[in-house]
C-alpha cells in the first residue's frame, strides 16, 4: 500500500488478491488451519483486511485478535474513527473466533452484531487490539464476543455476535 500527502490532499493505493482463493479453501481446511495460514502470511489476507490496513492477526482455537493502527482514512467527519471501521473489527474478530473452531466442510455467517461504542478512537489512541472469543457453540449456532482496546489497554468498544453454522455444499 502506498500513501501520499500534499497540500491537504491525500491519496492511498493498495492491492489485494483474488477473494475466491479463500472461498475455495474453506471446504478443504479447518477454520483454524485457514486462519493460521492467513495470520502467518502463507495465505494472503482477504481484501477487507487490505482495505482497512490490518497490521496483524493472531489465532488460537476459539479466539482471534486483530491489530490495527488508527489512520486518517478511517476517520468520519468528526475527526474520529468511523463506527463502521470499529464494527468491522468487532465483527471480524467475533466471527473469525467462531471460524477457528469449525471443522473442514462447515461454514458460517453472522446473524447479528450488537455493538457498544464506549470512547472515541483517534491517531493518538495507539495500536488497537480487537479480541474475539467464542462463548458458546452448538450444532447450528455459535455465540461470540469481541472487545476492542486502545494502545493503553482501555476498552473503546465491545460487541456480541451470533453466527449460523451450516454444512458447505460439495462442488
Amino acid at each position: 500500500m502506498t500513501q501520499t500527502q500534499q497540500a491537504g490532499a491525500r491519496t492511498r493505493t493498495f492491492s489485494w488478491t483474488d477473494p475466491t482463493l479463500h472461498a475455495s479453501m474453506i471446504g478443504r481446511s479447518t477454520g483454524l488451519e485457514l486462519l493460521r495460514a492467513m495470520a502467518d502470511g502463507s495465505l494472503p489476507a482477504p481484501p477487507i483486511m487490505d482495505l482497512i490496513d490490518l497490521a496483524a492477526m493472531e489465532v488460537t482455537e476459539g479466539s482471534v485478535t486483530l491489530r490495527l493502527d488508527p489512520q486518517e482514512f478511517h476517520y468520519n467527519p468528526l475527526g474520529t474513527m468511523h463506527g463502521g471501521v470499529i464494527s468491522t473489527l468487532l465483527d471480524t474478530a467475533a466471527a473469525c473466533s467462531v471460524h477457528s473452531t469449525l471443522p473442514a466442510g462447515v461454514g458460517y455467517t453472522s446473524l447479528d452484531l450488537n455493538v457498544k461504542f464506549l470512547r472515541p478512537v483517534t491517531l493518538k489512541s495507539g495500536r488497537l487490539a480487537c479480541t474475539g472469543s467464542v462463548l458458546q457453540s452448538g450444532r447450528r449456532t455459535a455465540l461470540a464476543e469481541a472487545r476492542l482496546v486502545d494502545g493503553s489497554g482501555r476498552l473503546v468498544a465491545q460487541a456480541m455476535s451470533s453466527c449460523m453454522l451450516f454444512p458447505l455444499k460439495e462442488d
